[in-house]
């Protein structure tokens, strides 16, 4: 199985391309889509789609997963990341890559076993499940492959069910 995982925003988008196959992960792309913070937002959101899209085009992705909006307080910020959240939905969904969403707190218990872990502990757990060298320079990295991580996790458990 391979899952891209996404956290969503508007200046910073990250990604991390994941392959889970017989109870191993290994970490095949992860990074960041970066936009101008001086640019107008429509030409941001496209460059979020088109970098997206040529992510994707690279392997067959079986699912993307994506953490779920949270803000506790500037809604300015929230509409736009909200905005980008879209675009990379409709991606998605023209694609036909099925989508599943996760809460930071979902995210969390599958990588840690704990809801309200620390940035990094997070960090660390996705550096261990994924063999890495070095921990992602960026957060929004680190969020992009334990979302996807996330969503093994939750596959996995809802194929045991069946």
């Amino acid at each position: 199985m391979i899952v891209l995982g996404i956290d969503p925003g508007f200046g910073r988008v990250g990604y991390g391309v994941i392959s889970f196959v017989k109870n191993k992960y290994k970490a095949l792309e992860y990074g960041c889509i970066s936009t101008e913070p001086n640019s107008d937002f429509p030409k941001r959101l496209r460059k979020i789609e088109l970098d997206l899209r040529e992510v994707i085009s690279r392997y067959n992705i079986d699912a993307a997963s994506i953490e779920d909006l949270y803000f506790n307080n500037n809604s300015k910020t929230a509409i736009k990341v909200a905005e980008a959240r879209g675009v990379i939905l409709n991606t998605l969904e023209s694609l036909n890559i099925p989508i599943y969403e996760y809460t930071p707190l979902q995210a969390k218990l599958a990588i840690v076993g704990y809801g309200r872990a620390e940035k990094v502990q997070v960090k660390n757990m996705v550096k261990q499940f994924l063999n890495l060298e070095k921990m992602p320079k960026l957060d929004d990295t680190t969020d992009a492959l334990a979302i996807a991580i996330c969503h093994t996790h939750n596959y996995r458990f809802n194929s045991m069910v069946k």
